[in-house]
């Protein structure tokens, strides 16, 4: 071999060693980044040249950037004993989004039931945010892409608060749609809405946007439906409180679009399809979705932590009534009015108490509930916010850390009144427990567990989405191994919140907090 030769063979390798050790230490960096710097590192390479098709309307390049990163949902629920109940205000989900319907009054199931909604992939090795409802409670969830292509998927969190789930599939390199910025979003401008309605195949449908920070109390009916033990419509101190702030549109959503696109005429998505609003039982112009920017910081939360990390201000409030201003002597319109401030919250540390109007939120004018609840909701314990608030009609401000919930007291605590007993509390989980075995305990790498074999309608487990087949190892930080395990450890609840450690079926570290006095 000559030299010339030699010289271009040693080249070639060299340069093919540092791009291999690039792309390694390329991959590292991404698998640590939250899915928005994905998604630009993703689409630095892959540019979609979408145009914004505001003036003459022509939605043929977002359609056609879009519908291939929108999938259809199966899910499959094969519980025996499973149950609907007449009347529930998810009546409109299950009936124009896919969810098995119950007919009526209370059926037993014994044959596996099928339905279906959508989803949206945002990052190309498989992730993929829909409903909780979509998928809540499915015992097999299948994915199938525009291509035909079918995965199974595995449920990585859901959140009924926010109504997202997160749920990721084997596929590497598939169709990722565009996250965009839902705080730019303005009333009038063209949306698109892409899913799978009414058994029909990938759709698209076009409107406007009627309205942003729409709070149509869906998500809260629903808790206390089925079985919320802590109701009210207020922001809490605790993990309790629906976040809505929807966007309103009147593109065409139906039956099967739920957990679908919603994106503005460039492609890029700005919500997830949740609700409708209809007296018919048909489309009737009020379609409501999740504001994308909400959504990244709840699937980012899944990933990072496996559950939702949410922070509080601590205060209990009502939105400012004509009622209300004329009962307090109220000049102010907008802003909500506190009912209390809740003793070791971030509110009570910064001086703000009741009686006070929270008027502005990091310069944003609080015109109602959505507007503080989906700029929290947005935030984590450790995060700061400017509240701006009047009192005797002078206004302050005044910069809060938000606080976890196991930081704060619950209202009952705060009062002196005696914790509920340890019996009471287990009562209250709504669950059934056995023993890991020893095999299962190995398999798993821990020394102390039991499983969890029911989770029961309307109990602190349901309400909170434990899974049936979760391993219990520790609560409240003492190792359990039985029924008197838990109890006894129920014993130990400090200011009424329990915490539980365990491994969820799919194998992954589950930390849970919850309160148990209301």
């Amino acid at each position: 071999m000559n030299k010339v030769g030699l010289t271009l063979l040693t080249a070639v390798f060299g340069g093919a060693v540092a791009l291999g050790g690039y792309k390694l230490i390329e991959n590292k960096k991404l698998d640590s980044m939250s899915f928005e710097d994905k998604q630009k590192v993703y689409f630095a390479n892959n540019p979609t040249g979408v145009m914004s098709s505001t003036g003459n309307p022509d939605f043929t390049q977002a359609s056609a950037a879009v519908a291939p990163g929108v999938v259809h949902i199966k899910t499959t629920y094969s519980r025996k004993g499973s149950q609907q109940s007449e009347g529930s205000p998810f009546d409109m989900f299950e009936e124009f989004f896919g969810m098995p319907q119950g007919g009526g009054r209370r059926q037993m199931q014994a044959q596996p039931v099928q339905a279906s909604g959508s989803g949206v992939i945002i990052s190309d090795d498989g992730y993929i945010v829909t409903n909780n409802h979509v998928v809540e409670e499915a015992d097999k969830i299948e994915v199938v892409l525009t291509d035909k292509r079918t995965y199974e998927a595995k449920l990585i969190g859901r959140d009924p608060n926010t109504d997202i789930a997160l749920l990721k599939v084997a596929g590497k390199g598939l169709p990722v749609v565009k996250l965009g910025n839902s705080d730019n979003v303005n009333v009038g401008e063209w949306v698109l809405a892409f899913g799978y309605p009414l058994g029909l195949q990938s759709t698209v449908t076009a409107g406007i946007v009627s309205a942003t920070g729409r709070d149509i109390g869906i998500l809260r009916e629903g808790q206390q439906q089925r079985g919320n033990p802590f109701g009210g419509a207020t922001e809490q101190p605790l993990a309790s409180s629906a976040i809505e702030s929807f966007i309103q549109t009147d593109a065409v959503i139906n039956k099967g679009n739920s957990g679908g696109a919603l994106t503005n005429a460039s492609g890029e998505l700005i919500g997830i399809n949740s609700a409708i609003a209809s007296p018919t039982g048909v489309y009737a112009g009020y379609g409501f979705a999740i504001p994308v920017n909400l959504v990244k910081k709840i699937v980012d939360d899944f990933v990072e932590f496996g559950n939702v990390k949410r922070g509080y201000i601590g205060v209990s409030y009502v939105p400012i009534t004509s009622e209300l201003a004329k009962e307090k002597g109220i000049t102010d319109v907008n802003g909500l009015y506190v009912e209390d401030a809740v003793a070791g919250g971030a509110a009570a540390a910064a001086g703000i108490k009741k009686g006070d109007i929270l008027t502005k939120i990091n310069g944003k004018t609080i015109t109602g509930s959505p507007v503080l609840s989906e700029t929290i909701g947005r935030l984590r314990p450790g995060d700061k916010v400017n509240l701006t608030y009047k009192r005797d009609g002078k206004e302050k401000q005044v910069t809060l850390t938000l606080k976890g919930e196991e930081s704060l007291k619950s209202a009952s605590g705060a009062s002196g009144k005696a914790s509920k007993s340890a019996t009471e509390i287990y009562n209250k989980l709504g669950a059934s427990f056995i023993p890991a075995s020893a095999a299962k305990k190995k398999e798993l790498g821990v020394n102390a567990g039991v499983v969890v074999t029911q989770v029961n309608r309307g109990g602190i487990f349901d309400y909170f989405g434990v899974e049936r087949g979760l391993v219990i190892t520790e609560v409240n930080g003492k190792a359990v191994n039985s029924v008197d395990d838990i109890e006894s450890a129920l014993g130990a609840t400090q200011r009424n919140i329990v915490r539980l450690k365990g491994v969820s079926p799919q194998g992954g570290a589950v930390q849970l907090s919850f309160p148990v006095e209301y």
